[in-house]
């Protein structure tokens, strides 16, 4: 008995109107068996390339991302190389230069001899630069504008000093400004206006320097021809042409210098002249008397005297 189904040469069918059994659970094993076997096998055909092909793309990926990773670094390592920044150290102002790397900074020191004194730590005493520290410049040019301002306020108070000590410290704030190429062109007029100011002081320093100058020339010359030397022949013919000149030089120097430059002494008020005295008449010239001598005396008639003459005695003429 085959019960609810009919059983054939060929397979159970169920029979008409009984339940049927659902196998789908079974059918589908055995595909999933089937499939896995399959994968296995083509892993197994092809495992060696599809190991290669897959191990390259992930080294590939990761190549990638260096490299973009390196790229990032140098191009933040160039941007720091070319930032500049202000920091304070020991009460002085300091200009730093990044290093060649994504962060970090040393005090600058330019490859220029002539720009050394312009970029030199600056001694801020007392001025108020916390704007500066927060700053970055990503060039020279900014880097001077910033730091104009700082080396001006330092020359200005100086400048305008009578004391020639203050004059020579704030000419040489000037100087080192003047040695900043990247400043505006509203910058360079304002320091024009200040080396106008200290021209009579630069003028008297180089006069001075000039005195000596002559006077070291003298001397040498001097010592040179009072040696036995093959040039004191020369040397003394030089001093004997120059030497009175050069001496009134010196002088006409030591006194521009020492004398004329000096402070001058306060103008007078013009003294009030003394009062004139009041023109008296002149005197009535006197009358010329004739002049009598003893030969005139003898021959001139005698007046009566006495009582010849009726009592009256005559006044004589």
């Amino acid at each position: 008995m085959c019960g609810a189904s009919v059983c054939s040469g060929v397979g159970v069918y169920p029979r008409a109107g009984a339940p049927q059994v659902k196998r789908r659970g079974w059918k589908w094993a055995s595909r999933s068996y089937v499939r896995r076997a399959g994968d296995m096998n083509g892993t197994a055909q092809q495992g060696f390339g599809y190991r290669a092909r897959r191990t390259f793309t992930r080294l590939l990926v990761f190549t990638l991302i260096l490299g973009l990773g390196g790229v990032v670094v140098f191009l933040l390592s160039q941007l720091n190389a070319r930032t500049f920044t202000l920091a304070l150290q020991d009460g002085q102002l300091v200009v730093m230069k990044g290093r060649n790397a994504p962060m970090g900074a040393v005090p600058y020191r330019t490859g220029d001899p002539r720009l050394a004194d312009a970029y030199a730590p600056v001694a801020i005493e007392g001025q108020d630069v916390s704007a500066l520290l927060t700053r970055k410049f990503t060039d020279r040019d900014e880097l001077d504008q910033a730091l104009f301002p700082v080396l001006e306020g330092l020359a200005r108070p100086r400048i305008a000093s009578d004391e020639p000590a203050r004059v020579d410290q704030g000419l040489y704030y000037l100087r080192r400004a003047e040695k900043l190429s990247g400043i505006t062109e509203e910058q360079r007029l304002s320091l024009q206006k200040h080396m106008v100011d200290v021209a009579y002081y630069q003028a008297r320093q180089k006069l001075e320097d000039a005195r000596r100058l002559v006077s070291e020339a003298l001397t040498q010359l001097k010592l040179a021809a009072e040696s036995q030397s093959r040039h004191a022949r020369s040397a003394n013919q030089m001093l004997s042409a120059v030497a009175p000149p050069a001496r009134d030089l010196e002088e006409s120097l030591r006194r521009a210098v020492h004398t004329l430059s000096g402070p001058q002494a306060a103008p007078q008020a013009p003294s009030q002249p003394a009062p004139q005295p009041a023109p008296t008449a002149p005197s009535p010239a006197p009358t010329p008397q004739p002049e009598t001598t003893g030969e005139a005396l003898d021959g001139a008639p005698q007046a009566p005297t006495g009582t010849d003459a009726g009592g009256v005695v005559p006044t004589p003429p």
